[in-house]
């Protein structure tokens, strides 16, 4: 008898457009629910994934009430001559429903492992939902779309229980193999059921090969590397200055108009709320800019003081409560007149601390992708500009995972700097380099800046780094600012006690005012002579631990009347030593009974340490009159 072979090919025909349709279901439900920030997201998640976890046959029993003739479906269907009841479209509808929770959450769990700084900085770039989706979303997440259509393919493949209510057993209409392996049973014909079971078997673990085959063969070709990218390539610095080759310095990649905002003297507001999980954003500042120059205001502060929260709120990666952001003249955002351009008309760029570098594209194309609207000659230029700004000519053609640390902050600051932004944002550019590395990128940025001509806020927490860079500097706590003023005023002249901790003071004592020019510090038990005007709310006195002296002025330095001010005897309770610095904590007056009986901590090279330790005690040090600082509490 010849073998009867429809079932293969009903169950073939009926899987193929089942899954077909489950892709674009699944990948639609799953980008909707990426985004979806409303109520009920669980339960809605619960219900698209039903299918999966009730029985099979209270799926078909649903789907008989839905599509049956006396369902909503089945009588709108029977009015156009029509009906899906016991034909092979219900086989592909029962496998649709029982297959698309499969190819939904893992579609969804594909998307959300992607790093969210990708898309965020793809929207800085200018990129819309729909670009940022085929460009970025969906090429990031191919591996776990394929495995999830192969999952999906797998249980159209087998589906039973709601086949067989929705469409019956009719052989070479509807009967699929597992319809077949079940009757094959049923009439004892156990030859043919093993058949069929085999060839399910067969179909869907090649399938699961081939999936994983393909899986290794692309995380292999993404994690291949060539010679010479390791962190201890980067290029020593032995001094000389970077000349741009000829072909960029003559050719017309320096020959660019400069973009509108160039000449305007204007600069940015910021006056914004925004309610967050442990305190209240709540922020107002200017960054004034002359025509044609540059301007860089460093943001200092402590981890969620709300630094990188703020530069999110600039670029539009964020929505404030309330306030305003006004950029050159152009309102980016205002709650009161509800207008809040999205991030790609913004022209802000953004540079976060891992760089999002997309990792499925070229440095080229990096670098590239926020100037695609350009016409292709001009884009080649402008990235063969960026990569001679940034030291990287013959690197345009690497992945991001074929470059050290250092050769990918260059590459997300030469893509963030080619849209020609008006505002450039710095989240902690160098948080993830080394020491050395730091200070190179660090020289590197000084250089880039000192041709950019636009508004730079730098994120940071490194104190000696923000006031190399910045000339201004903003210190933030608790979600406002504290203070914004030159780095000078900042570091020598603190107002308060919080901005003088933030910017790396540790000696602080209470204080009174005992003479215009005299206060006594009470935590120390000494009285210090001051030339900074003592504040009527006075709180503390302090004074930075590189400050203190351990040698006395000459008497040919000072005059007769402050001959021995501020110079005082001390002891010592302890010692911390790093590669260059000796830190030692000293007590004033008397000896110190443990190590953490001490008053303040100065800071000396081991030159100086290895000339005073053996001294007898007690040693004298000199406060500077100039040096001290006099804060009120905050």
């Amino acid at each position: 008898m010849e073998l009867d072979l429809s079932p293969l090919w009903i169950s073939l025909k009926v899987a193929a457009t089942a899954t077909i349709i489950t892709f674009f279901l699944g990948i639609g439900a799953a980008y909707w629910m990426l985004n979806y920030r409303g109520r009920g997201r669980s339960l809605l998640e619960g219900i698209l994934i039903a299918p999966l976890i009730l029985p099979p046959t209270v799926v078909g029993f649903l789907l008989l009430l839905l599509f049956g003739k006396n369902g909503p479906l089945g009588h709108w269907m029977e009015s156009l001559n029509f009906t899906i009841i016991f034909t092979w479209y219900a086989a592909v509808v029962a496998a649709v429903v029982v297959a698309f929770p499969l190819m939904f959450k893992t579609a969804l769990g594909a998307f959300e492992q992607i790093d969210s700084s990708l898309l965020q900085v793809a929207s800085t770039l200018g990129a819309t939902d729909r670009r940022i989706f085929w460009q970025i979303l969906l090429p990031l997440s191919m591996p776990g779309l394929v495995a999830g259509v192969t999952l999906a393919f797998a249980r159209a493949l087998g589906e039973f229980g709601a086949t067989l209510m929705l469409a019956g057993n009719i052989p070479g209409q509807t009967q699929t193999m597992p319809m077949a392996i079940y009757f094959a049973v049923d009439a004892g014909d156990m030859g043919l059921a093993w058949l069929w079971s085999l060839v399910i078997m067969g179909i869907s673990l090649s399938a699961l090969m081939l999936v994983n085959f393909w899986q290794q063969h692309y995380k292999r070709q993404q994690q291949q590397s060539q010679p010479g990218l390791l962190e201890s390539n980067e290029p020593v610095n032995r001094g000389g200055k970077y000349t741009e080759p000829a072909q960029i310095r003559g050719g017309q990649c320096n020959q660019q108009t400069q973009p509108q905002w160039f000449d305007t003297p204007v600069g940015l507001l910021v006056e914004i709320e925004k309610q967050l999980e442990n305190f209240q954003l709540n922020l107002g500042f200017t960054v004034q800019k002359a025509a044609g120059q540059p301007e860089t205001l460093g943001i200092l502060g402590g981890s969620g003081s709300g630094k990188s929260m703020t530069l999110r709120c600039i670029a539009g990666a964020e929505t404030p409560t309330r306030g305003r952001i006004i950029l050159n003249g152009r309102t980016l955002f205002d709650a009161d007149k509800r207008i809040n351009l999205p991030s790609p008309k913004r022209n802000v760029s953004l540079v976060f601390q891992n760089y999002a570098l997309f990792p499925h594209m070229t440095v080229a194309q990096n670098i590239a992708f926020g100037i695609q609207t350009l016409p292709k000659a001009t884009r080649r230029q402008r990235v063969a500009q960026q990569l001679a700004r940034v030291q990287l000519q013959r690197m345009g053609d690497r992945y991001p995972h074929q470059l050290s640390g250092g050769q990918q902050q260059r590459v997300a600051l030469a893509r963030a700097l080619a849209t020609e932004p008006e505002v450039l944002l710095l989240d902690e550019p160098f948080s993830a380099l080394d020491t050395y590395l730091r200070s190179q990128m660090e020289r590197q940025l000084l250089d880039v800046l000192s041709t950019y001509r636009g508004v730079t806020l730098f994120v940071t927490h490194n104190l000696e780094e923000a006031y190399r860079i910045c000339e201004r500097l903003m210190v933030m706590s608790g979600g406002t600012a504290i203070a914004h003023d030159s780095k000078h005023r900042i570091f020598e002249h603190p107002k308060t006690v919080r901005v003088a901790q933030l910017t790396g003071c540790k000696n602080f004592s209470r204080a009174v005012a005992q003479s215009s020019t005299s206060v006594h510090a009470i935590d120390w038990g000494i009285t210090l002579t001051v030339l900074e005007a003592i504040p009527d709310r006075l709180t503390d006195i302090g004074i930075r631990a590189h400050q203190i002296c351990f040698q006395p002025p000459e008497p040919s330095q000072q005059n007769h009347e402050t001959q021995n001010s501020n110079l005082f005897p001390c002891w010592l309770a302890a010692t911390s030593e790093t590669p260059h610095r000796i830190t030692l904590f000293l007590k004033f007056n008397a000896t110190p009974t443990d190590p953490q009986d001490y008053h303040v901590q100065a800071e000396i090279f081991k030159e100086k340490w290895h000339a005073i330790k053996d001294q007898p005690f007690p040693w004298h040090i000199w406060l500077k009159p100039e040096r001290l600082m006099l804060m009120v509490d905050g």
